[in-house]
C-alpha cells in the first residue's frame, strides 16, 4: 500500500477514535457507511494480488477474528441520548478491546506470513474495515433498538444552510 495513503488512513482512524473517546453525536452514515466503504477499499485492494489457497485461508481467519473483536468492541461503547439524538462514547473497555484486537490481528498476520501468506494479502484497509463492520453490527443493532434517532449528518446539515 502507498505509504501516504496508509498515513492518511491511520490519521483519520486516530482522529475518529479520539473523538469517540470524548463522546460525539452518533450519525447513521458513520455507523453504517464508513465501515462498508473501508471494507470495500480493502477488498478492492486484493484484486491485483494473485491469491493462493493459503492467502484466502488466512484472509478468512483474520477476517473472522477481526469481525469478532469488532463486534465485542461495539458492546463496550456507551450509547446515550443527548438533545433528543444518540451519542456514543468509547470507554476504557473499548480501549482494552482495541489493544487486544491489534495484538491478535498482528499475531494472525505473523502466523499467516510464517505459513506462506503473500505480504500484500492483508491490506490495512481490509483489517480496519472488517473490525469496523463487526463494531457496526453490534453497535448498530443497539442503536436501532434504542428507539432514539441518530444525530443528523453534519455534512448534510451544513450543505442545506
Amino acid at each position: 500500500m502507498n505509504p501516504l495513503l496508509w498515513a492518511v488512513i491511520a490519521v483519520a482512524v486516530l482522529v475518529a477514535i479520539g473523538k469517540r473517546f470524548l463522546g460525539e453525536p452518533m450519525n447513521a452514515r458513520e455507523v453504517f457507511v464508513t465501515p462498508l466503504v473501508l471494507l470495500g477499499i480493502g477488498v478492492y485492494g486484493l484484486r491485483e494480488i494473485p491469491l493462493s489457497a493459503v492467502d484466502i485461508t488466512w484472509i478468512v481467519i483474520g477476517s473472522a477474528v477481526g469481525l469478532g473483536f469488532g463486534a465485542l468492541r461495539g458492546t463496550t461503547v456507551r450509547i446515550f441520548e443527548r438533545g433528543g439524538v444518540l451519542w456514543q462514547r468509547y470507554t476504557k473497555w473499548t480501549a482494552l478491546v482495541w489493544v487486544v484486537s491489534l495484538a491478535g490481528n498482528a499475531g494472525i498476520g505473523f502466523l499467516g506470513a510464517a505459513m506462506g501468506m503473500h505480504p500484500d494479502a492483508r491490506p490495512m484497509t481490509l483489517s480496519i474495515g472488517v473490525g469496523l463492520v463487526g463494531e457496526m453490527i453490534s453497535l448498530g443493532l443497539r442503536a436501532l433498538s434504542s428507539g432514539t434517532p441518530f444525530a443528523p449528518d453534519p455534512d448534510r446539515t451544513t450543505a442545506r444552510r
